[in-house]
């Protein structure tokens, strides 16, 4: 059981991404050859077979957008898979999703203006809810954190947000 909840791309967002992505390039779907790679919209691994598409998502913008922040030049885009049509989201999981031990995750924390404030390397461990768990509430001990990002270190792609509250 995890103490946060994982946030995914918005159902919202997610319909405008299927049309044109981030960086305003149409979305080309195609059918994953293996499996394994991170889904954005419903936070679990791509299934051989499946449609997806790597879209460019900028999830700082978006959110700001939602809640009227300026982020500036914290403003950044990066890729992530998305299924190719609308799906049910998230399925309740036990744990934090794409995580696994040995992996590196950047614990990247805002403001509310969407400015960076600080940021941990965490080194997911044989017990990974508890790791990301303190790297948590230690960035929301800060009141000023009111967003946090978890990122793959080796390629910087978004996995989830956590919000505060």
């Amino acid at each position: 059981m995890t103490t946060y909840a994982p946030r995914p791309i918005a159902p919202a967002a997610l319909k405008e991404l299927r049309e044109t992505d981030d960086a305003g390039r149409a979305c080309v779907p195609f059918t994953e050859p293996s499996g394994g790679d991170p889904l954005r919209c419903c936070l679990r691994p791509v299934e051989k077979g499946e449609r997806v598409a790597l879209v460019s998502y900028a999830p700082l913008r978006r959110w700001a957008a939602e809640t009227g922040a300026e982020p500036g030049a914290y403003d950044e885009q990066g890729p992530v898979f998305i299924h190719a049509e609308e799906c049910a989201g998230p399925v309740a999981q036990d744990g934090y999703p794409f995580t696994r031990p040995g992996a590196l995750r950047t614990v990247r924390r805002y403001d509310s203006q969407g400015r960076i404030v600080g940021g941990r390397l965490v080194e997911l461990t044989n017990a990974p809810d508890a790791g990301l768990d303190t790297a948590f509430t230690d960035a929301f001990a800060d009141p000023e954190v009111a967003l946090v990002h978890v990122r793959a270190v080796e390629f910087g792609c978004l996995h989830f947000a956590v919000r505060r509250g």
